[in-house]
């Protein structure tokens, strides 16, 4: 969706659509700030009953289970009796369990039938709602016990059944939290050690809130366990990546990275098949499911076990009694509600309770859904025969669902009927769908709101954008709005040539950079006044001139890719187009994975000139090496600045990582643990790098330099190839071509170039990567002069030998650099020292 879209052309269209008086209410996908909604709500953990009126304050957002809202409580009406917690003037987060998206809805809906042969019971069954509430109760208390404080749980107030989304939603508390923090670390190496319970107890990584969010999550999965909401503990488990963002650090506790941690998320979206793993973590979901006895895993807990936990503490559970038993009650409902062939087995054959319970819960679903109104469900509710028939009519493809709306709702059959009997509601109803359709294209983003305005009163204008709006968004408006797309050209091609040149520009766009960090949680207030103190010295509009050009060198390689691509497709005429296509989407995806592809290429090469223009390689010993690789070249500057400006570094490094894993479905969530990753990657793992490189060329520094075990090293791999030529010599009649003993041609360069490093005792660091060259180069000489004594070189002929010499020459130098980088980067760290 639009980050930001006009809330009041929303309601104009909303406005119209009321205005054109049809019989049927308008269809609405969710709210927008502003909206007054009133509800009866029905209390957590009480008796409480009452109407709640109240205004969304902001839309947060919503996934496969739900949408979120802060709301605000404007009126209770309760008669002399309060509902649990909530108060008149109190903001509160307010979950529909409805996706605001289709695709979300119908893949989770999908997923949920395939498993427990019904629908989305969160969404449909009141008694579902109830129980996943009452055991968030009984966790939050499980919570005080086990941390100590049982606000490291979101408590929850209410349940109520939204009849405008159609579904069921929760009221619960508003935490005014952030996910995690990016933190710098440059010894990575020692939280790999902490994380895997290697670490000497006196030593302590850094990364304090990572930690302490690690050691939260994975406790708090062993507390559920323990009460037995096996399958709640899924929303917590650290090795799916996608649940870090349930656990959210409360604002007020900023100066303790240990404290404030909160769990806010007990609703699961998507049912975990045992054929379908969508995580690392879930084939050990799976596995462990499976040893419970549960094929297909949502949201089931154990009864017994949360017993169990609470006679374990009964003074802990004193006033929770009456709460376990509604709790009883409602899983009984809940289980009942759906076929789950893989939970009830044999029962679907003998059981009446449960296909009585599961008839009543499908009316009460068909209702709470809007599938039949009041009067429908009264009517099929006392007989089964209806109830029965009106399911079969549901099952038919395409018109079921219609055939079902129309006989279980009055006010569409009188739409329908006037419809088909007078023009004038025809005309009235086609204009209705225009302003119906164009408020979710406007929140979107397809649509701009003069656009939108003008669009609802110009039915072939509607009709033009029609066929666009199954493109992708940001397609279908450039595609129907000229004014948008050449400001996005100009984004995208002139934009970057402005920064490079225009510095006010360039500050600007750090200052909006900043302020969108701000609201994302990625920077501090303190750091970003720091920064914005800093933002006229030299070597930071120096460093936002750099990043212009990275901004420049996004499109080389794709240009780059679909060029060649193009060419090699013109140049193959005798090839099949299927097969000469096939091959240059190849070569386009190649350019994605090579580490140096043109784009780094571009941007390396700017920075060589920096150094040379500016003859200074001290400010850039780090880029003009991390320039030329592709991915990581774009961080080269903010890791470059770590010590000089870590603000700055610390934030433009977060900030590219959000960026770049936002693509990413699902797992590139803000403060999923992608994110970290991304960041760690391309920032914290080089600086560790260097931190250990630095502390070994220390150590190093008392030991005697040497070189002459350089020739040691190429005679040594010469004599290997000229045995491995000899060998196929004699089998074949003609020495071998490198191609031919590819493997061999890599492997001997590759470790001749590691024991190289290995030897050179106290030389420099950039000694040891040209002496490991030289290394290389001295067995492409050494072999050629072999095979030229011995076996008379490829094809008895000189020139032949002299081009295979080059070549060995050339590349058995690259690979044993490459085998001393990767060397030197792998070796072990230096002793660990307590850390002061």
């Amino acid at each position: 969706m639009a980050e930001e879209y006009s809330i009041e052309v929303c309601r104009k269209l909303e406005k119209k659509f009321l205005n054109t008086g049809l019989h049927r209410p308008m269809r609405v996908e969710r709210y927008d700030a502003g909206s007054e909604l009133e509800y009866d709500v029905h209390e957590v953990g009480g008796t409480g009953k009452g109407k709640v009126k109240l205004v969304i304050d902001k839309f947060v957002g919503g996934g496969f289970a739900g949408q979120v809202y802060r709301v605000k409580i404007i009126d209770i009406d309760a008669g002399h009796n309060s509902i649990g917690l909530l108060e008149k003037g109190g903001t509160y987060a307010m979950k529909i369990l409805i996706p605001p998206s289709n695709f979300s809805l119908i893949f989770r809906n999908t997923l949920y039938w395939a498993g427990f042969q019904g629908p989305f019971q969160l969404q449909v069954n009141p008694h579902a709602a109830r129980a996943g509430a009452l055991w968030q109760k009984f966790i939050r208390r499980g919570a005080s016990i086990r941390f100590g404080d049982e606000n490291s749980v979101v408590d929850i107030h209410a349940t109520f059944v939204d009849k405008t989304l159609g579904s069921c939603g929760e009221l619960s508390e508003w935490v005014e939290g952030r996910t995690w923090r990016l933190e710098v670390d440059d010894r990575l190496d020692l939280l790999k050690l902490w994380q895997k319970k290697k670490l000497p107890e006196n030593i302590q990584p850094d990364s304090p809130e990572y930690r302490a969010k690690y050691e939260f999550m994975h406790k708090f999965v062993e507390l559920m366990h323990d009460m037995g909401g096996h399958e709640f503990a899924r929303q917590y488990e650290w090795s799916t990546c996608k649940s870090q963002p349930n656990c959210l650090k409360r604002i007020k506790t900023e100066d303790s990275p240990q404290s404030g941690l909160v769990a806010v998320d007990f609703r699961a979206g998507l049912a975990l098949l045992p054929f379908l793993p969508m995580s690392p973590g879930d084939f050990k979901l799976i596995l462990n499911g499976l040893r419970r006895g549960s094929l297909v895993q949502f949201d089931r807990g154990s009864i017994k076990k949360l017993e169990n936990f609470i006679n374990a503490y009964p003074d802990k559970f004193t006033d929770m009694h009456g709460m376990l038993e509604e709790l009883k009650e409602a899983e009984t409902v809940y289980r009942n509600s759906v076929p789950d062939i893989t939970h009830n087995h044999f029962r679907l054959l003998y059981s009446r309770q449960l296909w009585s319970t599961m008839l009543s819960s499908a009316v009460t679903g068909w209702e709470v859904r809007n599938i039949i109104d009041a009067s429908a469900s009264k009517k099929i509710s006392n007989s089964r025969f209806l109830t029965i028939l009106f399911f079969l009519i549901g099952l038919l493809p395409l018109l079921g669902g219609f055939i079902r709306k129309l006989f279980g709702r009055e006010d569409l059959r009188r739409h329908y009927l006037e419809i088909i009997t007078s023009l004038n509601y025809f005309k009235r109803a086609f204009r209705a769908r225009i302003f119906e359709k164009l408020i979710p294209w406007h929140r979107a983003g397809r649509i701009d709101e003069i656009n939108a305005l003008r669009t609802a009163e110009s039915a072939l204008r509607f009709l033009s954008h029609l066929p666009f709006s199954f493109l992708p968004v940001g397609l279908h408006r450039i595609l129907t709005d000229w004014g948008y797309a050449k400001e996005r050209f100009d984004y995208y091609l002139f934009r970057p040539v402005r920064l490079y040149f225009n510095a006010k520009s360039r500050e600007e766009w750090l200052r909006d950079m900043i302020s969108d960090g701000r609201k994302k949680h990625i920077l501090t207030d303190e750091d970003a006044e720091i920064i914005l103190s800093k933002i006229k010295e030299p070597y930071i509009q120096k460093y936002l001139k750099s990043l212009a050009v990275h901004v420049c060198t996004l499109p080389v390689t794709q240009v780059v890719s679909i060029i060649v691509a193009v060419v090699y497709v013109l140049m193959h005429p005798e090839m099949p187009k299927a097969q000469a296509w096939g091959i240059g989407v190849g070569i386009i995806a190649l350019f994605q994975v090579v580490p140096i592809s043109p784009g780094s290429l571009v941007r390396g090469l700017y920075v060589v000139y920096l150094v040379i223009r500016e003859r200074n390689f001290r400010d850039y010993n780090i880029a003009v090496f991390l320039g030329f690789f592709k991915y990581i070249g774009y961080l080269a500057f903010p890791i470059q600045m770590a010590y000089r400006y870590p603000e700055l570094a610390r934030f433009m490094a977060g900030h590219w990582a959000n960026e770049s894993v936002h693509i990413v479905p699902v797992f590139g969530e803000s403060g999923a643990l992608l994110e970290h990753w991304v960041y760690c990657l391309f920032y914290n793992w080089p600086l560790t790098i260097r931190r250990r490189i630095q502390q070994r060329m220390e150590k190093r520094s008392q030991l005697k330099t040497r070189y002459w075990h350089i020739f040691l090293c190429a005679i040594a791999a010469a004599g290997i190839f000229g045995y491995a030529d000899f060998w196929f010599f004699n089998k074949n009649g003609v020495t071998p071509s490198l191609k031919e003993i590819w493997w061999i041609a890599i492997i001997l360069p590759f470790v001749c170039g590691s024991l190289a490093t290995y030897g050179f005792g106290g030389a420099s660091l950039v000694k040891r990567f040209v002496g490991s060259a030289f290394c290389g180069v001295f067995t492409g000489l050494f072999y050629t002069l072999i095979t030229a004594i011995l076996l008379n070189g490829p094809g008895d002929e000189s020139g032949g030998l002299v081009a295979a010499g080059i070549w060995r020459i050339f590349l058995f130098s690259i690979i044993s650099t490459i085998g001393a980088i990767v060397t030197e980067l792998k070796m072990p760290a230096p002793a660990i020292s307590k850390k002061k």
